[in-house]
């Protein structure tokens, strides 16, 4: 059944990077994917799949059942965009101003539907049901993932995967990580209230802009003087606003910025750190502030058996030139609130081409995937749903 799966699979290749880039020039943003979400519907529709739509918002489910009976696999692939204006010069770039797939996702729908396809061609040889979880709404949290699994898109679901695909590993390359994969990303905002005043006699106010610069380097104590070095974290401020003409001193800063962890009690203990010497740095300077912590995702956190499930099988895969156990990142990722409920993983993808002179990250305005890397996520995610469904763990 594989060797008919990857037949299907390369029949189709052509197709599936056709289907990203439709959903590469056609960018929604999160929380507003409703032609995306109407697209992924009548695609499953077609090929005769049960639907279900508005699943916790813009979140769509596709079922296929196998002829036979058996488990449940779910398949996740999220489609929303970002907030940025692309300058590749792709010739299917955004046709949207200011709205690009700066991270993949139009990649990752375009797999699971091909996939889709192949797998339908194959249902009567299928032992069990797949459930096509197409969500919306990763990049911004309270995220989509959540909402669906609330409206209950894993009722019934025995395990779930996933891939993401990594413009910073090279194409052929398989990544996996047991346990955390990705941190657990929080959102800080401080306000300090000073007394502002005329350039020329500082002495009269609270400079707002000092106090702000002593409060990041005093941040950066919490991580290399307060945590124990074992526990990975980051706590970065990432925008800072005081503006004001160039002769007067502001009256409030702000500050605005993210903290990575993979450990509840480090999580607790750096939201309360951050206030502690917020607190102190203004009462020393006689300012005031104020504070808030605003908790993102989840850590995700992989399943051991079912991980090495995957890696395992990966490496048979055509086209899969090596696997790889990697490091865990900082970047958050809402599929781990599936992982809290069932039984799953999720794997990276390679997607840069060794040939390209420069890569460029995620979530950058010229980010571009190689399109080789879409057939290469759906065979390994297909082997490793008939092997789950087939019984072969």
């Amino acid at each position: 059944m594989l060797e008919k799966l990857y037949e299907l699979l390369d029949e189709f290749n052509d197709e599936i990077i056709s289907i990203r880039r439709h959903l590469h020039q056609n960018p929604e943003l999160s929380f507003e994917e409703v032609e995306t979400a109407k697209y992924i519907a009548n695609y499953h529709r077609e090929l005769g799949h049960d639907v279900k739509t508005g699943v916790g918002g813009n979140g769509v489910l596709a079922f296929l059942k196998g002829d036979k009976p058996g488990p449940t696999v779910a398949l996740r692939a999220d489609f929303d965009a970002l907030p940025l204006q692309e300058e590749t010069n792709v010739p299917f770039k955004s046709s949207v101003d200011g709205v690009m797939h700066a991270c993949g996702h139009d990649g990752h729908t375009a797999t699971l539907l091909g996939l889709a396809k192949a797998l339908n061609r194959l249902k009567d040889d299928l032992a069990g049901t797949v459930v096509f979880v197409h969500q919306h709404a990763e990049e911004l949290p309270p995220g989509g993932a959540k909402a669906m699994i609330e409206d209950g898109c894993l009722e019934g679901v025995d395990v779930i995967f996933a891939t993401h695909l990594q413009a910073n590993v090279p194409v052929g390359k398989i990544q996996y990580r047991s346990g955390a994969i990705q941190a657990a990303p929080d959102r800080f905002d401080i306000k300090i209230q000073g007394k502002g005043g005329h350039g020329a006699q500082p002495h009269e106010t609270r400079d707002s802009i000092v106090i702000g610069g002593q409060l990041i380097g005093n941040l950066q104590q919490i991580v290399s003087r307060r945590l124990n070095p074992l526990d990975l974290a980051v706590v970065s401020v990432c925008s800072f606003e005081a503006k004001n003409p160039y002769n007067i001193i502001a009256d409030t800063a702000k500050l605005t910025g993210t903290v990575r962890t993979f450990k509840e009690n480090v999580r607790q203990a750096i939201e309360k750190e951050i206030e502690q010497v917020v607190k102190g740095t203004c009462l020393v300077s006689g300012a005031d502030y104020s504070y808030e912590y605003t908790r993102g995702y989840p850590p995700t956190v992989n399943h051991q058996e079912e991980t090495e499930f995957v890696a395992e099988l990966a490496k048979s895969v055509p086209g899969v030139a090596s696997v790889e156990e990697c490091e865990p990142i900082m970047g958050g990722e809402d599929f781990a609130y599936y992982l809290q409920h069932v039984k799953g993983t999720i794997f990276y993808t390679g997607a840069e081409n060794p040939n390209w002179e420069q890569s460029y990250p995620h979530h950058h305005p010229k980010f571009d995937i190689d399109e080789k890397a879409l057939l290469i996520a759906a065979k390994v995610l297909g082997t490793a749903t008939i092997n789950y469904l087939n019984g072969t763990k």
